[in-house]
């Protein structure tokens, strides 16, 4: 599990994401998950299929899997 507090107090998580082929992939799980209050950035990758979050606080992984799955993947976890 990779959780990191950075110092002006925000939270990266990075997730994989199962499904991811493609730059639309990218934007549509990006998406949903910047839509979670206090996401204040995202970044996802299909080729790795890693996802970094960076919020003000740590994410509820429901919350996260609801996200992913509301944008058509599947969450498997946190990388």
């Amino acid at each position: 599990m990779t959780t990191q507090t950075d110092t002006a107090g925000s939270v990266t998580a990075v997730y994989k994401v199962s499904g991811m082929s493609c730059g639309h992939c990218e934007g549509a799980v990006s998406g949903e998950i910047s839509e979670i209050d206090g996401v204040s950035s995202v970044e996802a990758v299909a080729s790795s299929g890693e996802v970094t979050v960076v919020s003000s606080a740590p994410l509820d992984e429901e919350a996260v899997r609801a996200a992913v799955d509301e944008a058509g993947f599947e969450l498997a976890g946190r990388a």
